[in-house]
């Protein structure tokens, strides 16, 4: 891929995949409320995500997936009481640590698929443009499962809970827990990634045509 240009189009792109995202979000949320009694859903929220990381890159995946982190915050939070905790650290930084984990992070790392762009669109076989988007849909969406594991074992044990017959006193809570709607999330963004590959690529890659003229935009507000 070439050097990522920044022009008035791709920041479009990014603020209606961020919509869209949050949108989906919002959407599944209420679907599934109830089912998951501490948050999380099943649902098509990461795609956009997806879409536009491979679409545009490192940055603007990442910049999406901030927005929608941002603008999921503005429904409301929920906040651990740092004083439960006895470590001083946990009492000063818990509250930041457990909002950066659990809104912050959770969807700017699923730009990181971005990573995987450029050997996406540098791959001539469909086979490899296929094995690069199952990798990175992956690990972009493990490192929001990591996100909601490492603050489900922090911060959110001991609260009386329980998730198939599973006390919250244990990591392992928090790794089945979250792993019963992250897992099925990405198994399912993952595909449809996949069958875009297969049969609609006109959704990830932009052709030289649009390229150019981005760049002739990008130049000309450059000048101005």
């Amino acid at each position: 891929m070439k050097k990522q240009k920044f022009s008035t189009r791709v920041l479009a792109e990014v603020a209606i995949f961020a919509a869209l995202a949050f949108a989906l979000d919002a959407l599944q949320g209420g679907i599934w409320r109830g089912v998951f009694a501490s948050g999380g859903s099943i649902g098509l929220a990461m795609l956009p995500i997806f879409l536009i990381s491979y679409r545009r890159g490192l940055l603007p995946g990442i910049l999406c997936g901030l927005i929608v982190s941002l603008v999921q915050m503005l429904g409301g939070i929920y906040v651990i009481n740092a004083a439960s905790f006895e470590n001083g650290f946990l009492r000063v930084m818990g509250p930041f640590l457990q909002i950066m984990l659990d809104y912050i992070l959770a969807y700017t790392v699923v730009g990181f698929a971005g990573c995987f762009a450029g050997l996406y669109h540098s791959s001539e076989k469909r086979s490899r443009k296929i094995l690069w988007m199952v990798v990175g849909c992956t690990v972009a969406g493990l490192l929001k499962y990591a996100c909601h594991v490492i603050a489900g074992g922090v911060f959110w044990l001991n609260q009386g809970s329980s998730f198939m017959n599973i006390a919250d006193t244990s990591w392992l809570y928090s790794f089945i827990y979250n792993g019963a709607y992250s897992l099925p999330n990405i198994v399912l963004c993952g595909a449809i990634m996949v069958v875009l590959v297969r049969f609609y690529p006109q959704f990830i890659e932009v052709n030289e045509q649009s390229k150019n003229k981005e760049v002739i935009e990008h130049e000309a507000s450059k000048e101005e």
